[in-house]
């Protein structure tokens, strides 16, 4: 089988994946599939056709800032200040202007008022807190 023919089945059948999924990640191989399909039907050699295509685009993904957060996940990791004291059964701190409830992440711990935390993590409307080290 020629290769760029084997690199159009591939594209193609990363495509139908694409269609699947809807992630993106399979469809940027696909892309480059094609790509090679095509410097391989102008009759390059397979050392064209393969990594040296596709890494400008592989590099360039990976470059690009992280997806941007929103809604109660991007509370997780931010700083927060104690209203009320904060224990594994209850608590209220400031993220952001807001007031959220809290619990104290580590069960054994007791954060006094006007003490600085971590988000750890966010379960339903309860802030899941750490003192801050």
């Amino acid at each position: 089988m020629e290769s760029w023919l084997a690199w159009l089945v591939l594209a193609a059948l990363l495509g139908a994946a694409e269609l699947m999924t809807a992630t993106l990640a399979f469809g940027l191989v696909a892309v480059a599939a094609l790509v090679a399909a095509v410097v391989g039907g102008v009759g390059l050699g397979l050392p064209f056709q393969s990594l040296g295509v596709v890494r400008p685009l592989a590099v360039r993904h990976i470059r690009q800032p992280p997806l941007l957060r929103s809604g109660t996940s991007a509370l997780v990791g931010r700083s927060a200040t104690v209203v009320e004291e904060v224990t594994a059964y209850g608590g209220q701190v400031r993220i952001g202007g807001e007031l959220w409830s809290a619990r104290s992440y580590d069960e054994s711990q007791v954060i006094p008022v006007d003490s600085t935390v971590d988000v750890f993590a966010i379960e339903g409307a309860t802030a899941l807190v750490h003192p801050r080290e």
